[in-house]
C-alpha cells in the first residue's frame, strides 16, 4: 500500500495508547551555533551486518524511539539529536535569511489565492445535507447538515477551530453519523501521527458522551442499531491490525475483539457495504486481499470469509441486491475486470464474469446506483469514468469533459437510488471542478469549480501531454505546464516532479500553488515514471522490487529529453519529490548529479536497506512486496545499488533542500537526517545543503488550512532564488 498516503517506511516504535504518547514541545530559543557553518554531526560508527556483508553507519545515532523522544527527562542522546536537528534548522534559516521578505510575499500571495469562505458542495444521505464550510481567517473546517432541503437552518455538528484551540497539531478524521443521525462519531489526532482517538456526540443536545476509543485509525462503523460500533486498531509499529466491537455507554477495555490480523504483511479496516446492509472487514497486502462480511442488522453475529486470501489474488467487493460485485484480477487479468455473484455463494468457483478483462483498459473501482453501474478506468494513462444501464452493460458510455488531458474520478455518492453521479474534473489548466452528471440524459451539471482569488485566466496557461522514450525503449507519458510564452530556448527554468511508487499515479491536477512559480517563468512537468499505474498493472509492476531502478532511470531520461529539447538548460534545471519520491530524488541525485540545479526532497524515504531491515518499524513487513525482503541476499544486494544513503559518494551534488518531521510515522526525521549529515561529509562541491526539520509536526506538515504553505513558500523561495527569480522582486 501507498505511505502516503501510507506513503512510506515508517521507522519508529510507537506505544499503543494516545494517552500516553505526549509530544515533547521543542523550544528553539536556547541553541547556539555559527550560522553560516553548516552543522557538522559527530560520527559514532556503527557495523551494520547482514549476508555477510558490512555496512558501516556514522550515524545511526540519530535513530530515537517514541520513548527516548517523549521522556520526561531527556537522555544526553536525546538531546544531542534534538540540538543537532535545531541546529540545522537555524543554519537552513540563516542561509536564507536574505529570502525573508520573498517567503513573506510568496506565502501571502499562495494564501492570498485561497478563498476565506468557502463552502463543500453537500451531499444527501439519510434525510440531511451535509457540508463542511470554512470561515475567513481561520485554520480549520466546520462541519454542519441542514435537514431535507438546502433551504433549512443549518445545524453545526463540529466547529474544529475551537477544538484546535491549545494545540500545535490538530487533525480530525473519520466523521460519521449514527443510521438515526443523532450521534457523530470523529476520530482526533494531537500528534501528527495518524493515530486518533474517537469521541462521541449527542447531536441533540451538543453534548460529548463519555466513550472516548484510543490507539484507532480514525473511522468507525456503525452496526444499525445505532449503538454498536466497530473501529481497528493499530499495534505497536502502526500496522492496522485489530478489529474491535464497542457499545456505547461501556469501557473500551470491555470492547470484544472480532479479528486479529496476525499476519504482519497483511493490515486490516473495517467499513460498511454503500447498501447499508453489511459490515465488512477488509485484509489487505501489496499483492493479496480478503474480505469477511455479518449483516449489519446482526451485531454480534459471527463474520463469514468471502473468499479465502490467495497470494496475487486483489479484489475488492460491493454489494447490491442479491448479489456481490467484485473487482479482481482473477485467471490473470492483471488489469481488473468485474465479477458477480450471489450473496450466498461468495467463494470464487461461484463468480461468473460480468465486465471482462481488457489489455488496454485498467480497472481502478466502481460505483453502484440502483439503475446504473459506474466503473473508474485508466485509457492511455488517462483516467475515464464510464457510465452503464445494468440491463445494458456493455452499452456503457464515457462522461465526455470535452478535454484530452485531465483527471477525473467519482466521489461522494451515499445514495443508491439517484440518476446523478457525483465526479470530480481538473487538468493542469482547469482548477478542480465538482460536477453532477446525469446518468439518463448524459449532461453535465456544474456544482461548483475552485475559485481562485485574482486575476487568474486559465487561458494564461498551457500544458502539453508528451510522450518520451526511455534508455530501454519504454514510451513514459509526461504532463507539462506552463504559462503562455514561455519560451523553448533553455533560458527558463523547470521543475520536474514525479512520485513513481506503490501503483501511485499522479495525474495532471490543478494547483492555484504551483501557480507562483508558473508565473515567475517555470514550467511545471509531471513524469508519469514506472511504479506508478498510469498505464495498467504492468506500468506498476515494471517499476517495483526488482525493477525498481526503471523509476529513477525514466526520470533521468525525462530530464535529458527536456535539456536535448532545449525546454530547459542545467543552469535552469529542478527536480522535487516528497516520501516514496523523495527515494527517487535521492537516487537521481547520486546516478546524475550533473543535471541539476537543485533539487527538494520532502519527507524523503532514503535509507531503504536498514529501515525495510527492522520489522519494529511501522510498515515494514507490509512492503516486502513492493521493495522486496532485504533479509533475502537477492533483494539486499539489488536495494543496496539504489538505495539513496547506501550511495552518497564523493562528489559534486546540486542545491539540496530536505524537510521533515519530527513527529513523521511514515518517514522518521532520522532517515534525512542522517543523510544530510553524510551528504555534508562526503560532497565535493559548495553548493547548498539544507535541512528543515517541522518540530511540532509529522509526514504531512503543519495542521491547519494556511499554515502548511509556510513550508511551501520556503521551497519555492529556495527554487526561485536558485533560478535567478527571486532577485527580480526586490
Amino acid at each position: 500500500m501507498i505511505r502516503l498516503l501510507y506513503f512510506m517506511v515508517f521507522t519508529i516504535s510507537l506505544v499503543s495508547s494516545c494517552k500516553t504518547t505526549q509530544k515533547t514541545k521543542i523550544d528553539m530559543s536556547d541553541i547556539k551555533v555559527n550560522m553560516l557553518q553548516p552543522p557538522v554531526a559527530k560520527v559514532v560508527p556503527y557495523a551494520h551486518k547482514k549476508h555477510g556483508d558490512v555496512r558501516i553507519d556514522n550515524y545511526y545515532w540519530m535513530k530515537l524511539s517514541d520513548e527516548q523522544k517523549n521522556a520526561e527527562k531527556p537522555t544526553p542522546r536525546t538531546l544531542a539529536v534534538v540540538d543537532h536537528l535545531k541546529a540545522e534548522n537555524v543554519y537552513t534559516s540563516s542561509m536564507t535569511a536574505h529570502l525573508n521578505g520573498f517567503q513573506e510575499k510568496l506565502y501571502n500571495e499562495i494564501v492570498g489565492r485561497i478563498k476565506q469562505t468557502d463552502i463543500s458542495v453537500p451531499y444527501f444521505k439519510n434525510e440531511y445535507y451535509y457540508i463542511r464550510r470554512f470561515e475567513e481567517g481561520k485554520e480549520y473546517p466546520i462541519y454542519a447538515r441542514k435537514k431535507e432541503n438546502l433551504e433549512s437552518e443549518e445545524i453545526m455538528m463540529l466547529d474544529v477551530n475551537k477544538l484546535a484551540e491549545g494545540f500545535d497539531y490538530y487533525a480530525v478524521g473519520g466523521i460519521s453519523v449514527s443510521p438515526h443521525n443523532k450521534t457523530l462519531a470523529y476520530g482526533v489526532d494531537t500528534l501528527s501521527r495518524r493515530i486518533y482517538t474517537v469521541k462521541f456526540k449527542n447531536l441533540e443536545t451538543g453534548e460529548l458522551l463519555p466513550d472516548e476509543i484510543e490507539n484507532t485509525t480514525g473511522s468507525i462503523v456503525w452496526a444499525n442499531d445505532n449503538k454498536t460500533v466497530y473501529y481497528t486498531q493499530k499495534d505497536q509499529t502502526l500496522r492496522a491490525y485489530k478489529i474491535f466491537r464497542h457499545v456505547l455507554g461501556t469501557p473500551q477495555k470491555d470492547d470484544v475483539e472480532i479479528y486479529h490480523e496476525k499476519d504482519e504483511t497483511f493490515s486490516s479496516y473495517v467499513y460498511k457495504s454503500k447498501s447499508q446492509k453489511y459490515i465488512i472487514i477488509g485484509s489487505f497486502a501489496t499483492v493479496s486481499a480478503e474480505f469477511r462480511y455479518l449483516a449489519a442488522d446482526n451485531p454480534e453475529g459471527e463474520f463469514q470469509v468471502f473468499q479465502k486470501r490467495e497470494r496475487g489474488h486483489e479484489h475488492s467487493i460491493s454489494h447490491f441486491g442479491d448479489h456481490w460485485y467484485i473487482v479482481t484480477n482473477k485467471d490473470g487479468a492483471q488489469n481488473f475486470k468485474v465479477m458477480k455473484t450471489s450473496t450466498d455463494q461468495t467463494s470464487k468457483e461461484n463468480w461468473k464474469e460480468f465486465i471482462d478483462h481488457r489489455e488496454q483498459v485498467f480497472i481502478s473501482g466502481i460505483e453502484i446506483f440502483k439503475d446504473f453501474l459506474v466503473v473508474n478506468e485508466r485509457i492511455d494513462g488517462i483516467t475515464k469514468i464510464r457510465v452503464a444501464p445494468w440491463d445494458r452493460i456493455s452499452e456503457g458510455h464515457h462522461i465526455d469533459f470535452g478535454v484530452d488531458s485531465y483527471m477525473a474520478y467519482t466521489t461522494t455518492n451515499p445514495e443508491f437510488d439517484s440518476e446523478q453521479v457525483r465526479v470530480y474534473f481538473s487538468s493542469l489548466t482547469t482548477p478542480g471542478t465538482t460536477y453532477d452528471y446525469n446518468m439518463k440524459s448524459r449532461t453535465l451539471e456544474l456544482k461548483k469549480q475552485q475559485e481562485v482569488v485574482g486575476d487568474f485566466d486559465a487561458n494564461d496557461y498551457e500544458s502539453e501531454r508528451l510522450t518520451i522514450k526511455a534508455r530501454d525503449g519504454a514510451l513514459v507519458p509526461v504532463s507539462i505546464v506552463y504559462k503562455k510564452g514561455f519560451q523553448k530556448d533553455g533560458t527558463q527554468p523547470l521543475l520536474l516532479y514525479a512520485y513513481g511508487s506503490y501503483g501511485n499515479s499522479m495525474d495532471p491536477y490543478f494547483s492555484s500553488v504551483r501557480l507562483s512559480l508558473l508565473d515567475r517563468g517555470f514550467a511545471f512537468a509531471i513524469a508519469h515514471t514506472r511504479g506508478g499505474q498510469e498505464l495498467g498493472r504492468q506500468w506498476y509492476n515494471s517499476g517495483k522490487l526488482l525493477n525498481k531502478k526503471n523509476t529513477f532511470y525514466d526520470f533521468i531520461d525525462v530530464g535529458k529529453y527536456f535539456l536535448e529539447n532545449n525546454y530547459t538548460s542545467k543552469d535552469n534545471m529542478f527536480c522535487m519529490g516528497g516520501s516514496a519520491g523523495g527515494l527517487l530524488i535521492g537516487a537521481v541525485i547520486n546516478m546524475n548529479p550533473e543535471l541539476w540545479k537543485g533539487a527538494i526532497a520532502a519527507v524523503p524515504f532514503v535509507d531503504v536497506i536498514t529501515t525495510m531491515l527492522d520489522e519494529t518499524i511501522p510498515l515494514t513487513t507490509g512492503e516486502y512486496d513492493e521493495w522486496g525482503n532485504p533479509n533475502e541476499k537477492e533483494f539486499y544486494d539489488y536495494i543496496k545499488t539504489y538505495s539513496p544513503y547506501d550511495n552518497v559518494g564523493a562528489k559534486a551534488y546540486p542545491n539540496l533542500l530536505v524537510t521533515t518531521g519530527y513527529h513523521d510515522s511514515q518517514v522518521q526525521y532520522w532517515e534525512p537526517a542522517k543523510w544530510v549529515a553524510k551528504l555534508r561529509e562526503l560532497k565535493t562541491d559548495n553548493n547548498l545543503l539544507l535541512l528543515h526539520t517541522e518540530m511540532e509536526a509529522g509526514h504531512g506538515g503543519k495542521s491547519g488550512r494556511f499554515q502548511r504553505y509556510r513550508e511551501t513558500a520556503l521551497e519555492y523561495a529556495f527554487l526561485l532564488d536558485l533560478a535567478g527569480r527571486a532577485e527580480m522582486e526586490n
